[in-house]
């Protein structure tokens, strides 16, 4: 199932809760009613219910991995946060070494994959966790910023 065009969602006649990787290259998005979702992506599978408990289960359990690396934890939603790592817990120098363990912890304990946005302020890293999606890192340092910000489409700043 993990490379199939999956959304969740109430019933099928709603809207889109959540859409796999593979369903947002038709465009399929959160909050998309379902009839135009499924006439974008004809192979589309409705996943039902949305198991919300397990989702926010899981999402305690990734916040419990962050929590040994950083006190300073923003959380946005069941699936993404801010994590502030300069004056990090285990004592590391190096944010993308930091970032690595914890996603190599996230895949081991959840089975999960997960992407990392490294910078110097969140709006820059969340461009930056964009840029690896689903499963990788990415770096923007000062010197990088102008010219990676200046070739972004208009649609990347949201």
């Amino acid at each position: 199932m993990a490379s199939q065009s999956l959304w969740a969602g109430s019933k099928e006649r709603g809207v889109v809760a959540a859409a796999s990787y593979e369903a947002r290259k038709f465009g399929v998005r959160s909050a998309l009613p379902s009839v135009t979702a499924k006439r974008q992506c004809k192979e589309l599978i409705f996943v039902k219910p949305p198991r919300f408990e397990v989702y926010k289960e899981v999402s305690r359990h990734v916040r419990t991995i962050f929590a040994e690396h950083s006190d300073v934890i923003e959380p946005l939603s069941l699936d993404e946060a801010y994590l502030d790592v300069t004056e990090n817990i285990q004592g590391l120098p190096i944010a993308t070494e930091i970032a690595t363990l914890i996603r190599v912890k996230i895949l081991s304990e959840t089975g999960l994959t997960a992407s990392a946005g490294i910078s110097y302020n969140k709006f820059l890293a969340k461009l930056a966790s964009d840029q690896r999606k689903p499963n990788g890192q990415f770096v923007i340092t000062p010197k990088m910023r102008p010219s990676f910000v200046q070739d972004l489409p208009v649609g990347k700043f949201h």
